[in-house]
């Protein structure tokens, strides 16, 4: 794969990831399904849901929603969230498997729907224990972005007046106090997950550990 992937090529690394998520969690019991994610106020069953809404909301959907929402977008969330939540986990799970090869989005590059994809795997994975990383091909695209604007994160505030290194594969970005460790530590500390700087090293982690706010 090339420095720049084919918009066909992101989401076929987002298909890879949204699978191997639902293979992950084919196996949980009530209390891991009920158990917080790393977003917000999510359980790992409401985080999951998310991302079949994410997958299953197009552009003129998802503007009826947050017009009808009155662009809270919190609200809008919600909303879509329970709509595409079963009536058990096992049914949450069913329909996230439903939409695993769309390529369904909303606006912006593809390289944040498959951040979204990324960044929420990792919300469920790491309070679970569950062990598997997305894959550095997945995952280094996801960072660049990230590292350029603030979209769907603050990823360019996160790290502004700091040098990002990954350890594992080519990412780097800014110039400052180093920051470096494994391409999805970063990409999940860039997106405010601060539980994933104590997986980074360097005199810039303090910072960037500030920025993310509470754990």
């Amino acid at each position: 794969m090339s420095d720049s992937p084919t918009r066909d090529e992101l989401w076929a690394l987002a298909h890879v990831e949204r699978a191997a998520l639902a293979d992950d969690l084919a196996g949980l019991d009530a209390a891991q399904w009920g158990s917080p994610s790393l977003c917000g106020r999510w359980t790992v069953e409401e985080t999951l849901a998310h991302l079949t809404a994410a997958g299953s909301v197009g552009r003129v959907r998802w503007l009826v929603s947050v017009l009808g929402a009155r662009f809270d977008f919190d609200l809008h969330n919600d909303r879509r969230l329970a709509e595409h939540r079963g009536a058990d986990p096992g049914e949450t799970l069913d329909r996230f498997r439903r939409i695993i090869g769309r390529t369904t989005s909303t606006f912006g590059p593809t390289e944040a729907w498959l951040g979204e994809v990324v960044v929420h795997a990792q919300d469920i994975r790491r309070p679970l224990g569950l062990a598997r990383t997305p894959s550095v091909e997945a995952v280094t695209p996801v960072a660049r972005f990230f590292a350029g604007r603030d979209f769907t994160v603050a990823g360019r505030s996160a790290i502004e007046s700091l040098r990002v290194e990954a350890t594992d594969g080519p990412f780097t970005a800014g110039a400052g106090a180093l920051v470096s460790g494994t391409t999805v530590a970063l990409v999940m500390a860039m997106a405010g997950r601060a539980a994933y700087c104590d997986d980074l090293t360097g005199p810039g982690v303090q910072t960037l550990r500030e920025r993310c706010g509470p754990a």
